[in-house]
C-alpha cells in the first residue's frame, strides 16, 4: 500500500509538471483554449475535494490528492502563460537592492501569490472538520514549499532553473540571483527535512484506516519531492532533463 501510494505521487509529480511545461510551450494561439480547459479541470478539482472530504477510504485519499494537484496545476499554468502574475511586467531596475528589490519582485508575482492564498483558504473551508484532510494537506505542502523556493531563488541559489521560464516571462529572471549559498536555504532544508522524517517515522495506530495509511504516504512523499526540488536549487544538477520531453521551446538562453 505504501509503495503504491509513493509511486503514484512520483508519477503524478513528474507527469503533471511535464504537462504544464508542454502546454506552456504550445503556440500562443492555443493559450485561451488551454486556460479554459485548465479552469474546467480546476473546478472539477474543487468538487473532487468537497466530495472526497467526507469519505474514509483509500480511493478518497487518491481523489483528494489528485484534486489538490489539479488545482495547483491551474495556478502553475496560468502563471507560466503570463495570465496571473503581477502588475509589474518589466525587468528589475539596475542597481535595485534590499527592500526596493524585494518590492519590485513582489509586484511581479503578487496576483499569483494572492490567487494561491485565496485558493488555499477555499480548500481549507471546503474540507474544514471533514475526516479526509489529504487534499488540504497536499495543497498546504505545495504552497509552503513553493513559497520557500521562491524566496530562496530571490535570495540566491546555485541552480536557477532558467529553462523552465518561457520567453514572455524572461524579465522575471532579472529578479533571480545566482549564489552558492543564502541563509534561508539551510533553514528550509532542515525544517522540511524534520517534518518529512516525522511523517515517515510516526507510527500509525494498529486500527488505522486505509485513508490514514494512504493519506500519510501521499503527503509524506510529496513533501519528500518538494525537499528534493530544494536540493535541485542548491546543487548544480541538470534537473530540467527530467522533463526534456515536455519542453518544446528553447528557454535556456542567458538571463537578461
Amino acid at each position: 500500500m505504501h509503495a503504491g501510494a509513493a509511486l503514484f505521487v512520483l508519477v503524478a509529480w513528474w507527469a503533471s509538471t511535464g504537462v504544464v511545461l508542454w502546454v506552456d510551450g504550445l503556440p500562443r494561439s492555443t493559450f485561451r483554449f488551454s486556460i479554459g480547459a485548465a479552469t474546467a479541470l480546476a473546478l472539477g478539482g474543487l468538487v473532487g475535494l468537497w466530495w472526497s472530504s467526507e469519505l474514509e477510504s483509500s480511493v478518497a485519499a487518491y481523489v483528494a490528492f489528485s484534486s489538490a494537484l489539479v488545482l495547483w496545476g491551474w495556478h502553475e499554468l496560468t502563471f507560466l502563460l503570463g495570465v496571473v502574475t503581477g502588475p509589474r511586467k518589466t525587468a528589475c531596475p539596475p542597481g535595485a537592492r534590499g527592500w526596493a528589490r524585494f518590492r519590485y519582485a513582489t509586484a511581479v508575482v503578487i496576483h499569483h501569490e494572492l490567487a494561491l492564498a485565496l485558493t488555499l483558504a477555499a480548500v481549507l473551508t471546503l474540507t474544514w472538520g471533514a475526516p479526509n484532510q489529504v487534499g488540504a494537506r497536499t495543497f498546504l505542502v505545495l504552497w509552503v514549499m513553493r513559497l520557500s523556493a521562491k524566496l530562496n531563488v530571490f535570495l540566491g541559489v546555485r541552480n536557477l532553473t532558467e529553462k523552465f521560464i518561457p520567453e514572455h516571462l524572461r524579465y522575471m529572471l532579472s529578479y533571480f540571483r545566482r549564489a552558492r549559498w543564502n541563509p534561508l536555504m539551510p533553514v528550509s532544508l532542515i525544517a522540511a527535512g524534520a517534518v518529512f522524517v516525522w511523517l515517515v517515522v510516526q507510527p500509525l495506530p494498529v486500527d488505522a484506516t486505509a485513508l490514514a495509511t494512504v493519506g500519510k504516504t501521499l503527503v509524506a512523499t510529496l513533501l519528500g519531492l518538494a525537499l528534493l526540488e530544494h536540493l535541485f536549487l542548491a546543487l548544480p544538477v541538470p534537473d530540467a532533463m527530467l522533463w526534456r520531453w515536455a519542453m518544446r521551446r528553447d528557454a535556456g538562453s542567458e538571463a537578461p
